[in-house]
């Protein structure tokens, strides 16, 4: 009697708690299929982040390989993918088909890695566009392979310039002003800017008028590609510059004439050279007309040392000093030249003052120049 009663009892605990062992081994199934797919998941992704990895860097060692069996060493290799690292990821048919373009011009390894150092998105652009045109078209202007390759290194975006709307009308532009294809090619060495900035308009044929050349001076290229490159605004800025020293438009026009290289300078550093000259050295503003290149000389460097040291030299009373006229001789020789001139060919002991008079001269910064803010305007000229 009593152990059927225990059944009972037994049989009912188990029907009552029922629903709860269906609850729990529900439970328990859930957590255990969650458990399996998360351990499936998180399997994948690392199998698949393994895969991408791997694919970089078989697509990193693949353009690697293109550039070293083009010739690149891994130095150059190295420079370039620090230059422009896109290039890891770059289309290797593409890549190949570039770098046979460049093969065939007779462009070198190093030569690649100049060219990526001045324009890294070089051979991300569509240098094959009319590429065999062009070249036919650079080399009747350079007439000259070495020369082609001197100047596309110099300037990589001569393959690259829209063609047609771009390289040939300012090459035509600049030949029917009267420069020769010699002219060009010099001027293009020299100023790697040409064709994107070069801008003419009657005002700026007037300034080349005014200055008084000839198309036969050797002179006149330099003038009007200057003129061609340079913003309005700058060229008024500049004559305005020289006029407030007391120079006639026709006097600013005559000195630009004879040395067209003034426009490189900024209107800071001919104001300096222009203020020392008159009120230090107390030259004549005409003396700039006729010499040039006072305004070219380092006031720190040059101009300011050298003569502070001819007036210590007049000051101790040497037979040998620079006198005014071998001043302007003075500034224009070089370094080494002007000691052995007026200073080693002293007695030791005056040599020796004079040197470390000469030295101090040209430790004396500017005023402030340390705490100058650069104002960059773009374009210098």
């Amino acid at each position: 009697m009593k152990s059927g009663l225990g059944l009972f009892v037994k049989v009912s605990s188990i029907t009552n708690n029922f629903p709860y062992l269906i609850s729990y081994s529900q439970r328990l199934v859930s957590e255990t299929r969650l458990f399996c797919s998360t351990t499936n998941c998180s399997t994948n992704c690392q199998a698949e982040t393994e895969n991408v990895k791997n694919e970089g860097e078989d697509h990193l060692k693949g353009s690697g390989e293109v550039l070293r069996s083009w010739g690149c060493n891994e130095d150059d290799v190295s420079k370039i993918f620090i230059r422009r690292p896109s290039l890891k990821n770059a289309d290797l048919v593409q890549l190949q088909s570039k770098l046979s373009l460049l093969s065939g011009l007779g462009i070198t390894a190093s030569e690649l890695v100049k060219i990526i150092n001045c324009r890294p998105r070089f051979l991300s652009c569509r240098i094959n566009r009319c590429f065999d045109e062009r070249l036919r078209y650079l080399m009747s202007l350079f007439e000259s392979n070495e020369v082609l390759i001197k100047a596309i290194v110099r300037n990589p975006s001569l393959l690259t310039y829209d063609f047609q709307n771009k390289i040939k009308p300012t090459i035509e532009l600049y030949e029917e002003m009267g420069l020769s294809k010699k002219d060009l090619t010099a001027m293009l060495l020299l100023r790697p800017t040409l064709i994107p900035r070069t801008s003419f308009n009657d005002e700026k044929m007037e300034y080349i008028h005014k200055t008084g050349i000839s198309h036969k001076s050797k002179m006149y290229k330099y003038i009007v590609t200057l003129i061609g490159v340079s913003r309005l605004e700058t060229i008024r800025s500049k004559i305005a510059n020289f006029e407030k020293f007391g120079f006639s438009e026709e006097e600013v026009f005559r000195l630009l004439g004879r040395s067209p290289l003034l426009l490189t300078l900024s209107v800071d550093k001919v104001q300096r050279n222009m203020t020392f000259i008159l009120g230090t050295m107390k030259f004549p503003a005409s003396s700039v007309l006729d010499h040039p290149n006072l305004l070219y000389c380092n006031l720190e460097a040059v101009l300011k040392p050298r003569f502070l040291l001819a007036e210590k030299m007049k000051d101790m009373a040497l037979e040998l000093h620079i006198k005014g006229c071998d001043m302007l001789r003075a500034l224009r020789m070089t370094e080494k030249r002007f000691l052995k001139a007026f200073v080693n060919c002293q007695p030791k002991e005056v040599a020796d003052e004079l040197i470390e008079f000469y030295i101090n001269a040209k430790e004396i910064k500017r005023l402030a120049v340390t705490s100058k803010k650069n104002c960059n305007l773009g374009f210098p000229f």
